[in-house]
């Protein structure tokens, strides 16, 4: 195993293969008693579960476990109250960046208070946040190193993120072996997201130097190992390639943010109709959204297009979305003119990041209809 130490960030990284053996080494100094949270089945199935179960056993942490953990705030709520019953000192979340979203939403809301009233809010620091090791087994979201947590208040059906210094993981153990058995589909979502991070960083308004280069850095792995991916190449090189661009493309997230892609994708989602995934959700968007950026920021446009070493960044993107078998309009998945408004009507967070001169409702909406 050879194992990478990232840079100096919020949240300690450690990077290699094998690396969920050592889980209960690196989660012991944070307290003998952990939550630990995972999705329905992956965990179980792929025996990632029981392989952490083992390392936190023989480190002496005691793990109390819960399977089946939603992105939704009763969810939250409800794995907040087993913490506080269990007196856990430690919440350790394996899984996508759904569960990896609902593991941070629960360690701040013991200290918060219930999760529904902080979704769209930014918290103030508080020292009962418990910590969270964040072990993620897809490579895409960079959940494992943001400061944000998507979460839908089922209350008011709204989807948006807890944002906010508290939200970052203490650590993030990334084993890229933990992707090796994801299914096609969601190596091909969560890898475009990922994809996505580094472009809208590269983008973004608060794009600086130091994130131009991590960026870059991010568009010289990723999209070479999804096409590989989408062929079949699934060699372990291949996979520590797409992990590794991911971790870049979370701290990307946390340090320039995102554009509008990502507010637009989230507004789709409601309690009742949860929509496509993350990654589909932007994959719909993306065309029209390049098409939109190359006539209204070209300068933006053009540091993408050179990252990716092409002329035209909404065609090399076309690209990768027929290779991993993505590209599809918003018809296609059920959606029609008339849940515009609504998707409008929902959009949250900051969206002054985006690159075009004047990001408003009008802008959104044409983008929303230019992907039908």
């Amino acid at each position: 195993m050879t194992e990478y130490d990232f840079p100096p960030t919020l949240t300690r990284i450690r990077f290699g293969r094998g690396l969920l053996d050592k889980l209960g080494e690196y989660t012991r100094p944070c307290g003998g008693t952990a939550l630990l949270v995972c999705g329905h089945t992956s965990a179980r199935g792929n025996g990632a579960l029981g392989q952490a179960l083992a390392s936190l056993e023989a480190a002496g942490v005691r793990a109390y476990v819960i399977d089946g953990i939603t992105p939704q705030s009763t969810a939250v709520d409800a794995a907040a109250a087993q913490a506080r019953a269990t007196r856990a000192d430690v919440i350790v979340g394996i899984g996508g960046g759904s569960v990896l979203d609902a593991a941070k939403a629960t360690a701040v809301a013991v200290a918060h208070g219930p999760s529904g009233p902080l979704v769209g809010t930014i918290l103030t620091p508080h020292a009962d946040c418990l910590p969270v090791v964040a072990v993620p087994t897809t490579a895409g979201s960079g959940a494992e190193v943001t400061k944000g947590a998507i979460i839908t208040d089922t209350a008011r059906g709204l989807k948006s993120g807890i944002r906010g210094f508290d939200v970052f993981p203490k650590i993030a153990l990334v084993d890229p072996a933990l992707t090796d058995t994801q299914p096609r589909g969601v190596a091909m979502t969560s890898g475009f997201d990922a994809v996505t991070h580094a472009i809208e960083a590269l983008a973004a308004r608060s794009s600086r130097p130091h994130t131009d280069t991590i960026a870059r850095q991010a568009l010289d792995l990723l999209p070479d190992a999804l096409r590989r991916i989408a062929a079949g190449h699934c060699s372990s090189e291949t996979r520590d390639r797409m992990a590794f661009g991911a971790v870049l493309g979370g701290i990307l997230v946390a340090s320039a943010s995102t554009c509008l892609p990502h507010r637009m994708q989230q507004a789709m989602g409601t309690p009742d109709r949860p929509g496509p995934t993350h990654g589909q959700g932007l994959a719909l968007l993306y065309p029209a959204w390049l098409e939109s950026l190359q006539q209204a920021a070209p300068e933006a446009a053009a540091r993408v297009a050179d990252a990716l070493r092409t002329d035209s960044t909404r065609e090399a993107v076309a690209q990768l979305l027929t290779l991993t078998d993505l590209r599809r309009s918003l018809r296609s998945v059920g959606y029609g003119p008339e849940d515009i408004p609504g998707f409008v009507a929902r959009i949250t967070g900051n969206i002054d990041n985006d690159p075009h001169p004047d990001p408003d409702t009008t802008l959104i909406t044409s983008i929303y209809e230019r992907a039908l």
